[in-house]
């Protein structure tokens, strides 16, 4: 049995990066739709992978394509084969300090 074979039988999925969890460690959210079995409404619903992420390639908001893969730790089960595309903004973290220069109080001066 050929390697190209065999990987081809393995799981593929395509999600967005919800987190960078370490050095080349990821969360990858994975949405779906079901309908309700009673009442046949359609719900959103999803499934968070931890993924490998070999080169640090993929950021927060990229949306990627996983494969399945042998375990590579004790959570990670899947692997990034290609970011398929990338988020337009990357978000920047904001301090209290930031903030509190933006916004007037009744303790500071306007």
């Amino acid at each position: 049995m050929s390697t190209h074979h065999r990987h081809s039988a393995r799981k593929t999925a395509t999600g967005f990066v919800s987190s960078r969890m370490g050095d080349k460690s990821v969360k990858v959210t994975v949405p779906y739709k079901t309908p309700h079995p009673l009442y046949h409404k359609i719900i959103n619903r999803k499934t968070v992978l931890h993924v490998h992420d070999e080169k640090n390639e993929a950021n927060v908001g990229d949306k990627v394509e996983v494969m399945e893969t042998r375990p590579i730790s004790r959570l990670k089960r899947w692997r990034i084969i290609n970011v398929i595309e990338r988020a337009a903004v990357t978000a920047a973290a904001v301090s209290e300090n930031d903030v509190a220069e933006a916004v007037p109080t009744k303790t500071t001066k306007a």
